[in-house]
């Protein structure tokens, strides 16, 4: 129990110094450390991560980085998307869904190693100005990544964070803060929907280990996001990318046999 409890502590520390990454740790975690069933372990990612990233945004928000308007237009579309994935997930087995989620993690790490440079930023977000364009594409991309919340536990931060710094022309900072407000919002929504998909299995969530992972991750994401002021988070990413191909690899390897077989 303690190497899961250490687990903890990674995913909140990704969380507050990324923005992302917590809950392409949790699901590993909890099915190949605890020993939690598939579903099971996506949903109490959801309900750990929505806990852990709604804690880690009070820092951005009492220091002014968290921007509301792009929180409305990816996060409430997302909610929807994460709904929508959520009852999707009740015709997908476990298997397909972990090897859906090891390509969301090598997607994850392409996504995090290309915008690890220190010129990713727009040079609106640079020069503090922010950007007031392409909504549409926010909405929709918050369509999209709630869908991918929903249906394989993951907050999708990887794709959000960027898409606030591109798109929506934020500044690093402020897209890691808005970016943890949008994760709690969907993760809420597609664990109050997985309790129903889990009902109708026989299943239900273990709440003494969503209560551990929370309190011990909150903790992290605290420490991560005093660190995230003192650590380049170029190198960050880089290292966080080269990590997610070797852990997305390794559950292609334990679930693929189960499709093909």
């Amino acid at each position: 129990m303690w190497i899961a409890i250490i687990g903890a502590v990674l995913i909140g520390l990704s969380l507050g110094l990324l923005g992302s990454g917590g809950s392409i740790l949790t699901v590993p975690v909890l099915i190949y450390l605890v020993g939690e069933p598939d579903k099971v372990a996506i949903a109490e990612s959801l309900g750990i991560v929505a806990a852990i990233a709604a804690a880690g945004a009070l820092p951005y928000a009492r220091q002014r980085a968290v921007d509301w308007r792009s929180v409305l237009f990816f996060g409430v579309p997302g909610i929807a998307g994460t709904y929508g994935g959520a009852w999707l997930s009740q015709y997908v087995s476990g298997a397909v869904q972990l090897v859906l989620f090891a390509a969301v993690m090598l997607l994850a790490a392409v996504l995090m190693y290309r915008h690890s440079r220190p010129t990713a930023a727009p040079p609106l977000a640079a020069a503090g100005i922010q950007a007031t364009h392409a909504a549409w594409k926010i909405m929709l991309e918050g369509i999209g990544v709630g869908i991918l919340t929903g249906l394989v536990g993951v907050g999708g931060g990887f794709l959000i964070v960027p898409a606030l710094v591109l798109l929506g022309g934020l500044d690093m900072r402020r897209a890691v803060g808005t970016s943890l407000v949008i994760i709690a919002l969907k993760s809420v929504a597609g664990y109050l929907k997985y309790l129903d998909v889990l009902a109708a299995s026989g299943l239900s969530v273990n709440w003494e280990v969503v209560g551990l992972f929370a309190a011990v991750g909150i903790a992290g994401s605290f420490a991560g996001n005093w660190l995230g002021t003192r650590i380049p988070q170029n190198r960050l990413q880089r290292g966080f990318a080269v990590f997610l191909v070797g852990m997305g690899l390794w559950i292609l390897y334990q679930n693929i046999g189960q499709l093909t077989g």
